[in-house]
């Protein structure tokens, strides 16, 4: 693979990076590359957006391996972490399988309510204990109020290698009943914000279920869950009407889906109020990648994801009365499916995962400002398989409670600082060109440099490529210019001797 990647710090603070690929290839020549950062020059505003986590199984949490995880994403920024996950009202035992969980938080007994938490409290208690707050997604359909026709099964067994379509079930349905599903939402914010506190569950983000503009996740019209949408944020408004409440976490862009949807929570008659809109505090949709297998290697689809999220800014940033409002990336991955392992999938042990996560989330910071949209989130759909095999090629941060090399990049990205200052990298593939093409012809070798409120500067280096396969090091000089740039030291995971660091005296 065409690597080498390291971190550099500058004015006490260390970066530390793994090697982004396998080794470079001996017999190729390195690239010469040269970084300039200017630290007296403050390009930007850089938001933590890397804060962000999630998985389909909520009770993974609860695990030793999930709960010793959950405490490391926690330590990575204390309390400013946030975990999404599915089926947190879904009905069952709380055994967690592929793609699968439950908490039994409603069930009825001769039509009558009754609520059960202590699951649900349970994986929320896990994050909490670690640092971590909600991303709470209200979702999926008690089997109660599930509205699925007769003879429908509420869940259907899925296992990898299965058709993905083959997840839809009951749990897919609109309410039966769409009062006792909005009752369902107002007790359960009313027992977090006596349980947990209103200064912390303020501090939550509340949407409503995950990418209904696809049928396997939503068996309804898009009416309905405009409706089911609307009582259900009406009714964490009622419990506490400071809360911070968004969505729609749609798969991609979200296209005519989205589009109504927009229109719907800014021009339409609200299904629960009968006012004009649906209270909006942020506004979220899922970006991907797409590998697959060419000439026999794994070939990345980084364009593919950066264009989404393009897509997805410029569709909210077209909305004036959402053009500001904070924008969460509610998945952004190198591909759709964390539990589906094979052969395109085959980059996620390795360090690929984690150049590509570098070089893909320095251009989401760029293309947010370009549209002039405030991004304050990028959720990695990515956390851990309890009791699977050792590496079994699922996308996640950790196999067994050993953490894989992407879980590197979320902790340099930790040391970042919190203003971004001006860098170039002469081995940097061009904005256009990579939301365009990728990185298929040379490497990626790119740069980004921080300053924080203390004034210590950080650089974060990488060098990325679509295609895994054997490639050149790169030989990389980074001048550090400016008053700030007065001392430098390099941790590198690989460095060879072809790669150099050091200071240069240059005027500001």
């Amino acid at each position: 693979m065409r690597l080498s990647s390291f971190a550099v710090g500058v004015s006490a603070v260390l970066l530390s990076s793994g090697p982004a690929t396998a080794a470079p290839s001996a017999e190729l020549p390195p690239i010469p590359v040269t970084v300039r950062v200017d630290s007296d020059r403050i390009v930007a505003p850089l938001p933590p957006i890397w804060r962000f986590f999630g998985a389909d199984e909520p009770n993974y949490a609860t695990a030793p391996d999930g709960a010793a995880l959950m405490r490391e994403l926690g330590e990575l920024r204390h309390d400013a972490v946030y975990f999404r996950a599915h089926n947190l009202l879904t009905t069952g035992d709380g055994t967690a399988d592929f793609k699968w969980g439950s908490t039994n938080a409603y069930t009825e007994k001769n039509g009558k309510p009754v609520y059960d938490w202590r699951i649900v409290d349970g994986i929320i208690d896990s994050y909490r204990a670690r640092g971590v707050r909600p991303y709470l997604e209200i979702g999926f359909m008690p089997e109660a109020l599930s509205s699925a026709p007769k003879g429908v099964p509420y869940r259907r067994a899925w296992k990898p290698g299965n058709d993905y379509k083959g997840i839809t079930a009951g749990w897919s349905y609109p309410p039966n009943d769409y009062a006792k599903w909005g009752e369902l939402i107002y007790q359960w914010t009313r027992h977090n914000v006596a349980r947990y506190g209103r200064a912390e569950v303020e501090r939550w983000y509340f949407e409503v279920w995950n990418e209904a503009n696809l049928d396997f996740y939503w068996s309804g019209n898009p009416e309905q869950f405009y409706r089911m949408h609307d009582v259900a944020i009406d009714a964490v408004r009622r419990a506490l009407p400071t809360a911070r409440v968004g969505g729609p976490d749609v798969a991609g862009s979200g296209d005519a889906f989205m589009d109504g949807f927009l229109a719907h929570v800014t021009m339409g008659k609200n299904y629960a109020t009968g006012k004009v809109g649906t209270p909006t505090d942020f506004v979220s949709f899922h970006a991907k990648g797409q590998p697959s297998v060419v000439d026999g290697h794994v070939r990345m689809g980084i364009a593919n994801q950066l264009k989404t999220a393009d897509a997805g800014f410029a569709k909210i940033a077209a909305v004036p009365s959402l053009a500001h409002k904070p924008i969460v990336i509610g998945e952004n991955d190198p591909e759709g499916c964390a539990a589906c392992p094979g052969p395109a999938n085959a980059y996620r042990n390795g360090p690929l995962y984690a150049s590509y996560t570098a070089a893909s989330y320095a251009r989401l910071w760029t293309l947010a400002r370009r549209r002039g949209v405030t991004l304050e989130g990028a959720l990695s759909w990515s956390y851990t398989f309890v009791g699977q095999p050792w590496f079994a090629g699922y996308r996640q941060l950790a196999s067994n409670g050993v953490d894989l090399a992407v879980l590197n990049v979320f902790r340099l990205f930790a040391k970042l600082g919190e203003n971004q200052m001006a860098a170039t990298s002469d081995g940097e593939v061009a904005l256009d060109t990579i939301v365009r093409d990728g990185v298929r012809a040379a490497p990626d070798v790119g740069a980004l440099a921080t300053r924080d409120r203390a004034g210590k500067v950080a650089i974060l280096l990488w060098n990325y490529h679509d295609d895994d396969v054997p490639g050149p090091a790169a030989a990389v000089h980074v001048a550090l210019g400016g008053k700030h740039g007065t001392t430098a030291r390099l941790w590198p995971g690989r460095c060879d001797a072809r790669q150099r660091v050091r200071r240069m005296a240059e005027a500001g």
